[in-house]
């Protein structure tokens, strides 16, 4: 049996290039006591994995060279060599970019029908799609509920607003805001059919398309009150506006800067931070890391309201392994609508 994996044979300078990567076969491996052999079925790929092919110190080591890269992965256990987890089970773990995996039972997550607890589905609700545990039910769904309720704060009548508010994190700050009972929420995204699903599905209260104007005049028109909160994914300009509209005491949490991350020179800072100081506002970055202790209320309260349509979410599905590095570029570009996830 041959396993398809992906390596990264050189570190990018500026955008990644497909001859920085090759699609390589090994043998299949095979799993060591305490481990489970893993065909993967959805595969993850996230912005922040741009971070990890360069050897720049951060944190999270970066990919080896020459070896197999690592990300987000569902599948389903073909041979058990564990307890606790039997073939025909569902993981979530970490070692994607590949076909198979042996993974070390204690880094294996089971989800799905078989997982204790599993996400309680309403009677007559459709079921929670394998799928999901990569996005809106996993570390793309604990990033938003984390960075929105714990590092920004939020609390009931806030107005919000959120940058790449199409993409799977953003999209879910958003609803979750609403949810909890923000009294306005803004989202920037990078075309007009972004900007209407936004508000015609995700229930935004306005959004707008940062290609059509500049950020700061359409934010303060979609905000004339001004915000509360920002969630940044982006950085450059979308801090630079949410600064300049901040309120008294208002809060920004940031996740990302997608805007930045295939410069190759450093970005000038945003111009007006001194406003800081009139508002007492605060600007904070938080890794998702640093926050799965609160897993299990996530789930908790978020299940439901999946498993119910109260939050909804789409994904961008890429067919094959074939295809993986094609889709992770497609996230850099912007290409995708919710959660990039590679079905195989």
């Amino acid at each position: 049996m041959i396993n398809r994996e992906w390596h990264l044979l050189s570190r990018p300078v500026g955008w990644p290039k497909p001859e920085d990567f090759a699609l390589v076969e090994a043998p299949v491996p095979s799993p060591r006591e305490g481990q489970v052999l893993v065909r993967n079925k959805y595969l993850s790929v996230d912005p922040y994995m741009r971070g990890r092919m360069s050897e720049a110190k951060s944190y999270v080591a970066p990919f080896e060279l020459g070896k197999v890269m690592q990300g987000g992965a569902v599948g389903e256990v073909v041979e058990s060599r564990a307890e606790g987890i039997a073939v025909g089970d569902h993981v979530l773990h970490f070692l994607g970019w590949r076909e198979y995996a042996a993974v070390d039972a204690q880094h294996a997550v089971k989800v799905g029908p078989t997982a204790v607890p599993a996400v309680k589905v309403d009677a007559g609700a459709p079921d929670v799609p394998l799928s999901a545990y990569l996005g809106v039910l996993g570390m793309t769904g604990l990033t938003a509920y984390a960075g929105l309720l714990r590092t920004a704060s939020f609390k009931e009548g806030d107005a919000v607003f959120v940058s790449g508010a199409a993409g799977a994190v953003g999209s879910q700050v958003g609803q979750i805001a609403k949810l909890k009972g923000a009294s306005r929420v803004i989202g920037s995204a990078g075309s007009d059919e972004k900007v209407k699903l936004l508000v015609d599905e995700y229930g935004f209260d306005a959004a707008f398309n940062y290609k059509n104007g500049p950020v700061a005049e359409q934010l303060r028109q979609a905000a004339p009150d001004g915000i509360d909160v920002y969630f940044d994914n982006v950085g450059g300009d979308h801090l630079e506006a949410a600064i300049g509209s901040l309120n008294e005491g208002g809060r920004i949490a940031v996740c990302g800067m997608i805007s930045v991350y295939n410069n190759t020179e450093p970005a000038p800072g945003p111009r007006n931070l001194a406003r800081l100081i009139q508002t007492r506002g605060r600007i904070e970055g938080f890794l998702v890391g640093d926050h799965y202790d609160l897993q299990p209320q996530f789930v908790q309260e978020v299940g439901p309201w999946v498993a119910s349509g109260a939050l909804k979410y789409r994904e961008t599905v890429v067919e094959g392994i074939e295809n993986n590095l094609e889709a992770f570029l497609g996230v850099l570009r912007g290409d995708n609508v919710g959660k990039m996830v590679v079905k195989l």
